[in-house]
């Protein structure tokens, strides 16, 4: 019966997911460089997961890269995503994905800004935007 269930959310969520959304998210994929709606996006908000809308990222650490991904500089807490190894495509690296539901965002590299000198370089896909609330951002 599990099994049942488990195939009847994962035919529900590939409904709800674009084509790309679904390959990047629970294929482990990677959206083409230089081609995500986040990339050069910086408008004030929060970054959720598009899968579960999990809140994962703050438009105030969210920086150009230069590498074709949005990037942030850290996550909004520790235990909103977890870091795995990653050894595909013959490259070490971290993978980054989402705590609650395990959809993939993207890859965290030692290279970015200080403080943290971190860079989460994140898949469009992967996301969605949540607008900041007009009366909160105009205090600041």
């Amino acid at each position: 019966m599990s099994e049942d269930m488990d195939d009847i959310k994962k035919n529900e969520l590939k409904n709800r997911l674009t084509s790309l959304q679904w390959h990047v998210t629970q294929e482990k994929g990677t959206e083409r460089p230089f081609t995500g709606c986040y990339n050069k996006f910086y408008e004030k908000g929060t970054y959720t997961c598009i899968v579960c809308d999990q809140e994962l990222f703050s438009s105030e650490t969210k920086y150009d890269s230069g590498c074709g991904w949005p990037a942030f500089n850290e996550v909004l807490d520790q235990g909103k995503i977890k870091l795995t190894k990653d050894t595909s495509n013959d490259m070490v690296r971290t993978e980054v994905t989402c705590s609650k539901c395990g959809g993939h965002l993207g890859h965290v590299f030692n290279d970015g800004p200080k403080p943290t000198r971190k860079r989460f370089c994140i898949n469009s896909a992967s996301i969605a935007f949540h607008e900041a609330d007009k009366e909160k951002t105009s205090d600041r």
